[in-house]
């Protein structure tokens, strides 16, 4: 969730009869979904139940991150933050503020975004709604213990956090190589090792044809995996920028070929919005609001004519999505390389 619209996109990619409302309601009526940074120190959506074991398995990597990047970045000192933080802990009782507001409300000439997100860091505070709609990053932010008052940050231990971390990833992305699960999780090479080491009775070795190493998935899951049988019709999806599926894995080959990448990610290794066909990234897609909303297309190459009409229409659906009204679309011959 670090793109303010990532998350409500990647779910119209996935889920039939998704509408904005639907995870609005959940993140901030409900409550049964909260943001936070988590793993490889990013903004993630997670369900309620899942947000102690993340807290308490990065807590040790996103906690530092953030305190150098407000003590050097931002020029607070700790004195300057430990009284902020308290006055905002005092004038965020019972109601939710942004950060304009708490800045008019101290009167301060800090760097307030940068206290507030420290202070999530270390669970004081929880992201709620922007004032300024679903592709907006300006949270509201409100006291943890008034947003969740019945959780506890502190209720798992942070080495069974992080083996719960691993499973959960190799439920939704393996089989992963080791590589892939460090990058995801932030977790060193070396602590990725003895985790599987523990999870040894529960999880398989595997190998992957087209692809070099082993991998690593729940053995619960080998059936299920051997048993797949792929559609007959092609399966097309417009993902966003930094989506799940992309940012999941280190090794991209399984889903890019190596020609294309400075096509999808840039130096850091961010993924830009791709269009996937059979699971993978078939060319990238960009949208333009403009006087007539566009979505623009680039194929890395000629598709089939039932695979391009599946892309276009696609397209016209995620662009909709977006713009809340019809939009154009626009094939492209070239783009500029991340």
């Amino acid at each position: 969730a670090t793109n303010p619209t990532a998350p409500y996109v990647s779910l119209f990619a996935r889920a039939s009869d998704f509408t904005r409302d639907k995870l609005d309601d959940d993140l901030y009526v409900k409550r049964t979904l909260g943001k936070m940074r988590c793993v490889r120190t990013t903004v993630h959506v997670l369900p309620r139940e899942t947000i102690p074991i993340a807290f308490a398995a990065t807590k040790a990597i996103v906690e530092p991150n953030s305190e150098n990047f407000l003590r050097y970045t931002g020029g607070v000192t700790e004195r300057q933050y430990k009284d902020t933080s308290r006055e905002i802990l005092r004038i965020l009782k019972g109601k939710g503020m942004s950060t304009l507001h708490i800045k008019k409300e101290l009167g301060s000439k800090l760097n307030i975004s940068i206290i507030v997100n420290l202070m999530c860091d270390q669970g004081l505070l929880m992201r709620g709604r922007s004032e300024k709609g679903w592709k907006s990053n300006t949270h509201t932010y409100y006291l943890f213990s008034d947003y969740f008052p019945s959780m506890d940050l502190n209720a798992v231990e942070p080495s069974l956090a992080r083996e719960t971390t691993v499973k959960q990833y190799l439920a939704a992305y393996g089989p992963a190589s080791v590589k892939d699960i460090s990058w995801w999780s932030g977790f060193t090479m070396t602590e990725v090792r003895r985790i599987l080491q523990t999870l040894a009775r529960e999880t398989a070795e595997v190998e992957i044809p087209e692809l070099k190493g082993s991998y690593v998935m729940l053995a619960a899951d080998v059936a299920a995996m051997e048993g797949f049988r792929p559609s007959e019709q092609p399966v097309v999806n417009l993902l966003p920028p930094l989506d799940p599926y992309l940012m999941g894995y280190k090794e991209r080959e399984r889903y890019l070929d190596n020609e294309h990448y400075n096509l999808v990610f840039d130096r850091s290794g961010n993924s830009t919005s791709t269009i996937l066909v059979e699971g993978r990234v078939a060319g990238v897609w960009d949208f333009s609001q403009g006087l007539k909303p566009t979505v623009k297309l680039f194929m890395f190459r000629d598709p089939e004519k039932k695979v391009l009409r599946l892309v276009e229409s696609r397209a016209l659906a995620i662009g909709q999505f977006i713009a809340d009204k019809a939009v154009a679309v626009e094939m492209c011959d070239q783009m500029v390389p991340l």
